[in-house]
């Protein structure tokens, strides 16, 4: 390779390991003893390096009895989202791309328009709606809200639009109906829009805190991030700053693995979908 490339990286290197030093030192406080950190947070290496090193904190965090339940409560909550976002977002995503029914520029417009509304302005008009339903401390009242997701159907759209028009009328002239052309052709072809879209929807749905904080009350139904939050004052006056550290690398740490399993379907869909545009 030239030597220019190697530039380029060590070049990119620099700034990407910048941005990291905040997250870097947040698991690095979460391996210290909490005595140490008392004194100083910078003891090796702008602390950067855990000596001396303990595991204490994850264990004192997982002694907490409720800590895996919302562990379990935020995973429910989370796959729950995706996999129904998923299926509004690619079903209407088809429709309004491929198929020809009354009002169908409105319909794409008024899907549209819902980009522009903060999901804070509609927290009161939800949280009455849901309140008169029953709904509140409950999976679905944590799920169902954001269902709906505007960008997920753009997205959709967008994908769909892209894909040319020769594929699915060549499935048509051999007699196959639209509902086998979206199941058969299309969603093998959407695969990285919808791993995309999956993705971004795991990761919200994981870290949202907000709609948690509103509709859950019982902290058995309390999400990782709400959990967290609730204890997190706790362990900040008496416990240390060491264990705050580790509940943020405990919450931080499944959509990292995610992307990292999964980024290459990011890197495709970015690419797919420059490539048709």
């Amino acid at each position: 390779m030239p030597r220019s490339y190697y530039w380029l990286v060590i070049g990119l290197s620099i700034p990407a390991f910048l941005w990291l030093i905040p997250t870097l030192w947040m698991v690095s406080l979460s391996f210290q003893p909490n005595e140490i950190l008392a004194r100083t947070t910078s003891s090796t290496f702008f602390g950067l390096i855990p000596l001396p090193f303990t595991l204490d904190n994850y264990a004192a965090l997982f002694s907490f009895g409720q800590t895996p339940y919302w562990f379990l409560n935020s995973l429910i909550v989370s796959l729950g989202m995706t996999l129904a976002v998923l299926f509004v977002s690619t079903t209407a995503g088809y429709a309004l791309a491929r198929l020809d029914f009354p009002f169908k520029r409105t319909i794409t417009v008024i899907c549209l328009l819902g980009l522009m509304v903060p999901e804070q302005a509609v927290f009161i008009p939800l949280y009455t709606m849901f309140a008169d339903f029953g709904w509140h401390n409950s999976y679905h009242a944590l799920i169902l809200p954001r269902v709906a997701v505007p960008i997920g159907v753009f997205l959709m759209l967008q994908f769909f639009k892209a894909i040319p028009k020769d594929i699915e009328e060549a499935a048509r002239i051999d007699g196959v109906g639209w509902l086998q052309i979206f199941w058969y052709v299309m969603l093998p072809l959407a695969r990285p829009a919808m791993m995309t879209l999956a993705i971004l929807t795991f990761l919200y749905a994981w870290n949202d805190y907000l709609w948690p904080l509103v509709s859950a009350q019982q902290r058995e139904y309390f999400t990782i991030t709400l959990g967290l939050a609730s204890i997190q004052s706790n362990f900040a006056q008496s416990e240390g700053l060491g264990r705050v550290m580790a509940s943020g690398v405990i919450a931080s740490l499944p959509v990292v693995l995610l992307f990292l399993i999964f980024q290459r379907y990011v890197v495709q869909a970015m690419t797919a979908g420059g490539s048709k545009g």
